[in-house]
């Protein structure tokens, strides 16, 4: 199976770019799946109703948010309707929305989607260890499932490290998001699981984590609330992971980071390579 993991949408410009690229990604690397952090995707805050419909309409599969998924208040009511939204799992119970749930493929294929939130640095929530783990009771690749895609919303590198040796050879991918910067260690852990710490973001890096660089430097500076704080809107960079798994027991084949447009050196899969 071949997926492909965007990271953290920010504002106009990441969308744009998401947008654009995925129908082409999707028939050039012969993509059956297609995951999205799009907790960005609303002027830097939040995502929309009609964003989730957008990104639906060229190709996204399933949407991931993280610690900004409530800032559209509109998107508390929809996310209930909408299960290829996913919220954090260790929010509270009683939060709107889920997050875990498995979805097919046009060819059939099973494959999972779970999301944890961190909690170093982070809002104090429930433990991302345990929730992964209650997710995952009753799910094993290569049986009930063909693939599971893990997204460690989370800003510590340590932590997200942790998630992905503690699922390591129960899911086919750890990725982690939130930090907006890619690291450059993508690889397949030891029993089989592919891991990266973060995909980066799809949005201008001409910026300060994606966000209008002026206002964040004056805020820096001054150390007052002062400068107008809006998301970049040069050209975007799309940044994520190609995944492929082994269609026999789920686990990864190939990890591969992707890097389009912008100001950021690309970085292409193989396959695209020639």
């Amino acid at each position: 199976m071949k997926l492909l993991v965007l990271g953290d949408v920010v504002g106009r410009s990441g969308r744009r770019a998401v947008l654009d690229v995925v129908p082409g990604l999707r028939q050039t690397l012969d993509l059956d799946f297609v995951i999205v952090n799009g907790e960005n995707a609303a002027h830097g805050a939040g995502i929309t109703p009609d964003m989730c419909r957008d990104f639906y309409a060229v190709g996204v599969d399933v949407i991931t948010t993280g610690n900004h998924v409530w800032d559209r208040r509109e998107i508390i009511d929809y996310i209930a309707g909408d299960e290829r939204l996913l919220r954090p799992l260790n929010y509270p119970d009683g939060t709107p929305g889920g997050g875990a749930a498995i979805f097919r493929t046009a060819r059939g294929q099973r494959v999972m989607v779970l999301q944890v939130m961190g909690r170093l640095f982070m809002d104090a929530l429930d433990d991302p260890f345990a929730a992964a783990d209650r997710a995952l009771a009753n799910h094993r690749l290569g049986a009930s499932v063909d693939c599971i895609v893990a997204d460690v919303h989370a800003e510590a590198s340590s932590e997200k490290a942790a998630m992905g040796y503690f699922l390591d050879g129960r899911v086919s991918l750890v990725v982690g998001t939130h930090t907006h910067v890619p690291t450059a260690d993508a690889r397949i852990l030891p029993l089989g699981t592919g891991f990266i710490s973060d995909l980066g973001m799809c949005g201008d890096y001409d910026s300060v984590i994606g966000m209008a660089k002026e206002g964040i430097v004056k805020r820096f500076t001054s150390k007052l609330p002062v400068g107008k704080i809006e998301p970049a809107d040069g050209e975007a960079t799309v940044c994520g992971v190609f995944l492929e798994t082994d269609d026999a027991g789920g686990l990864a084949r190939r990890v591969e980071p992707i890097r389009m447009g912008g100001c950021l050196a690309p970085q292409l899969p193989r396959r695209l390579l020639g």
